[in-house]
């Protein structure tokens, strides 16, 4: 017979794609407001993956991945994530959106993304949210699914990945020393 048991507090990131640097950083702070502090962020990395937002905020486009600092409960990601609209839309310019935000967790055994489109992959989470799994984390890993947006399969983002990966870990191995000493 199995046992509930509390989710175990995540690691929160952001996607960020904007096109004038000014914007990304706009959202910076009113993210961390809602989040927590930024610990940690990717160079600008060029967005070509797909022509989707480039009518809306013009081009070239780039993105940017950020973390936080406070771990919390995956529970929360569907609250951000829609934290995240209404901050796209206080910052858009002329009705349209300056900077797009993908906020999303790093857990021991997957990487989630928020969103608020459905598809046959996706699972409800709450109020017109859905988690889109990007990774799966096995065999010491990130492993590709079917369905992983081809950007997400790059050196360049999975660089940010496994650096977030690293510290999670760390991250995790400090909490469980500091709950054992005291």
């Amino acid at each position: 017979m199995s046992t509930r048991s509390e989710f175990k507090p995540v690691k929160i990131f952001c996607g960020l794609i904007y096109a004038r640097e000014a914007a990304a950083e706009a959202a910076l702070a009113p993210l961390q407001e809602t989040i927590s502090a930024i610990d940690d962020r990717s160079p600008a990395i060029p967005f070509a993956a797909t022509d989707y937002y480039r009518g809306e905020m013009g081009g070239p486009l780039l993105r940017r991945f950020v973390s936080f600092r406070e771990w919390l409960p995956p529970g929360r990601l569907a609250a951000i994530k829609i934290a995240s609209m209404r901050l796209e839309e206080t910052l858009a310019a002329a009705g349209r959106r300056t900077v797009n935000l993908d906020p999303g967790y790093l857990s021991e055994a997957n990487v989630i993304i928020a969103t608020a489109k459905n598809h046959y992959h996706r699972v409800p989470l709450a109020d017109g949210i859905y988690a889109h799994m990007e990774y799966v984390l096995k065999d010491g890993g990130f492993q590709f699914l079917p369905w992983t947006y081809p950007d997400f399969k790059t050196e360049a983002y999975l660089d940010f990945f496994k650096r977030l990966l690293e510290t999670y870990r760390r991250e995790r191995k400090e909490a469980f020393r500091k709950a054992s000493d005291g």
